[in-house]
């Protein structure tokens, strides 16, 4: 299954003509797709009246650098001063932290937005990528970042994703333009950068994104077209029964694999459920490159939104009020 980028702020012909497909299972949503709240509420209706089948519709509103609606919405704070507050106070970090995911997700839900991609459980060490979109450079203190921040998306009704798996905080690269190779073996992955996604999937994550990051000490290929990673480990060892989705095979690291359809095919045949799609020139390719095969899109409704007040029944909830205030832009403080 494919989950497809789109190109403006209204659906073309040509998109909503890929949507018919039996291949594409959902929609992912970018700044460019953004000009206002209710814009996104109508976006987002249009892709679900165009299309024959539910669709799921994302996005990446995870704060900070990495959030793709800002005017009328929350100016969420990137996840790194939790991990400074925690050092402080655990608990009020935690408590906050659970409330920084209530609050993007409430806001994502109340737009038409079944899910945003959180939360980045990656470890906060000197990747180019990750920075500041990650809690804490510590094991533990991630893994109980994740369990607060899983409890708090889904008070909403947005499902969870764990991400990027097995953990793109260590290398340096930045798979969106560079091929990355982390060293390490599996015995010491375990004892670090895995320890968040162990936690995350005992608190019911309900996806898993995955690096493109090569692991030779545990697999050859990359991670995100690994049957060792995804199967062996993830599934198997793990016990992970969710979703897989691919990073953009857009990025550069994903290129190891070859042209657009071999990237398609080593993914899907690795065990990855969904690939993403996200610049709207790969998608005719993409699209050629899935015929032949069988998309059960109906693997993906336990990801599809559920409840939500939209953006009336949100704006007028005395939480949401307070949640912004105890959110400042630098989340070292508790107001």
């Amino acid at each position: 299954m494919l989950v497809i980028g789109i190109s403006g702020t209204e659906l073309t012909a040509q998109e909503r003509d890929w949507l018919q497909n039996d291949a594409v299972a959902g929609v992912i949503l970018f700044t460019r797709n953004f000009a206002s709240r209710q814009q996104v509420v109508e976006l987002c209706a249009a892709i679900r009246a165009a299309a024959p089948r539910p669709q799921l519709i994302c996005v990446d509103q995870e704060g900070g650098r990495v959030q793709r609606f800002r005017d009328g919405y929350s100016a969420l704070p990137s996840l790194e001063g939790f991990g400074a507050l925690y050092a402080q106070n655990p608990e009020a970090a935690l408590k906050l932290a659970e409330e920084h995911a209530w609050l993007m997700a409430s806001e994502v839900r109340a737009s038409g937005v079944d899910l945003s991609f959180a939360p980045v459980v990656d470890l906060a060490r000197g990747n180019r990528a990750i920075g500041d979109r990650a809690f804490s450079a510590d094991p533990q203190v991630v893994a109980a970042f994740t369990g607060a921040y899983i409890r708090g998306m889904h008070s909403v009704g947005m499902a969870a994703t764990l991400k990027h798996f097995p953990g793109h905080g260590t290398v340096l690269e930045d798979t969106h333009f560079d091929d990355a190779v982390d060293p390490r073996s599996l015995e010491v992955l375990r004892k670090e950068d895995l320890v968040p996604f162990v936690a995350g999937i005992e608190a019911g994550a309900d996806a898993v994104m995955l690096a493109h990051v090569t692991y030779p000490a545990v697999a050859p290929e990359a991670a995100g077209y690994s049957p060792r990673w995804i199967n062996e480990i993830l599934r198997q060892e793990m016990g992970f029964r969710g979703v897989v989705f691919s990073d953009d095979i857009g990025m550069a690291a994903a290129f190891s694999a070859g042209g657009v359809k071999a990237r398609i095919d080593d993914h899907l045949d690795a065990g990855c459920d969904v690939v993403l799609v996200c610049a709207p020139k790969l998608v005719e390719e993409s699209l050629r490159a899935m015929e032949g095969r069988k998309s059960n899109t109906a693997a993906l409704l336990g990801l599809m939104g559920r409840g939500g007040l939209g953006w009336d029944g949100l704006l007028a909830d005395a939480r949401y009020g307070d949640a912004q205030s105890r959110l400042p832009a630098n989340a070292g403080s508790v107001a």
